[in-house]
This record gives structure tokens, sequence and C-alpha cells, in this order.
């Protein structure tokens, strides 16, 4: 069971995943919900916080709970400046607490940052992606956390796949190795409010968000 840190009372805390990127479409929920199931699955107690006003993780998670999804989660929503609020109650009784946060990088990002064991920025394969990445990063580094690129919707052998490769690693900001593919299991897992380890166990998708989990938790 993973648990890390302690509060003023020496009671053992949950750690803080905060998934951020500053272009909209990068997959940040996607990953968020696939991730939290991945992590379920694996006998951790995850709470996911949505602050993104368009309420897609939210909205993920009521179709979670009106298809009876096995892996049980906790869920909450909050405004930039209640995260920290919000993530302190949930890390009491969670031993991973995931943050998906909306399409930007400036101030109202920073609470989010700041309660982070880890920030996760997808970056899809685009070029905008990757420009957009910057100012995250900079952020994060300000903070003080640490980061890990995750290249996300990728299409393998492609000429531009293999450029944003390139360049996330010059960076200087740690890159998963796990890649997620531009796959349609993900959409469609999270449509029904499932993560594509439950909605494909077998499938490319399951392995990829397996390869992730074990890197993020050997990160934490």
């Amino acid at each position: 069971m993973l648990r890390c840190g302690n509060n003023w009372q020496g009671a053992v805390m949950g750690v803080v995943i905060t998934i951020a990127q500053q272009k909209g479409g990068s997959g940040k929920t996607t990953l968020a919900a696939s991730l939290a199931v991945e992590l379920a699955g694996r006998g951790q107690r995850v709470a996911v916080i949505d602050t993104d006003p368009q309420g897609s993780l939210g909205r993920w998670f009521m179709a979670r709970r009106a298809a009876g999804a096995a892996h049980a989660l906790e869920f909450s929503t909050a405004s930039a400046w209640g995260v920290s609020y919000e993530c302190e109650k949930l890390r009491r009784e969670h031993d991973i607490v995931i943050v998906d946060t909306p399409p930007r990088a400036d101030a109202d990002l920073r609470p989010a940052l700041r309660e982070a064991d880890l920030v996760l920025v997808p970056i899809s394969s685009s070029h905008l992606d990757l420009w957009a990445t910057e100012g995250v990063l900079d952020l994060a580094r300000r903070e003080g956390r640490p980061a890990l690129i995750v290249l996300n919707r990728t299409r393998s052998g492609t000429r531009l796949a293999s450029e944003v490769a390139a360049a996330a690693q010059e960076m200087q900001t740690g890159i998963a190795n796990a890649t997620l593919g531009n796959r349609v299991a993900y959409a469609e897992a999270l449509g029904r409010g499932l993560g594509v380890s439950e909605a494909a166990r077998n499938g490319p998708a399951s392995a990829e968000i397996r390869a992730l989990a074990d890197e993020v938790l050997a990160r934490l």
C-alpha cells in the first residue's frame, strides 16, 4: 500500500498527482480516469478531483456510478484556489489523489501544482502541444515539483511522433518510457465511465496504462 508523508499529528498521508497541460485536447481527463482506475485495481485507495470548469471528469464519474463499475473511487470538485483544501482532506483517507486541471498555465494552476508530489504533463503528437508544455513545466519548476512528460495519442512509426518525442527529450525534465497510443479504446472507455483496464482488459491500451502506472508508482 502506497503511503507517503506526515501531517502535523504524525498521521501518514497519501500522495497527489496533478495532471496539467496548457493546451486543451491533450488528453488530461482521459489520462486521469484510466490511471485512477488502474491504480485502484492494484488495491490503492484513489480519489480524483476535477478542477476544470468543463466538468468532464465529473461527467465520467457519474457515468461510472450509473454503470456500477467495480473499482471504487472517491470524487470531488474544487476551484483553483480550493484544491489545496480538497487535497489535504482527501489525502488523509486515500493513498493517491489525482487532480485534473483546466487547460491553462497561469497563477490559477499554481495551487494544484503546489500540492503535487508528481506532475504529469501529457503531450499528444503535435508541435502545438509541445510548445504549450513549456509554460506548465516552468510553473512546476518554480514550485519545486517533479514533472513527467507523457507522450499521448502517439502514432508509432510516423515522422511527427519521432520529432515530438525527440523535442520532448530536450526539455530538461523527465519523460515517461511508456507511451499512450492514439486508440479509440481510451475514448470508448471514458464514455462508459470506465478506465481502459476495465473496458479492454487484454488490449494494447490496457498494457500501455499498466506500464505508465508502473513508472508513476516507481517515482512516488
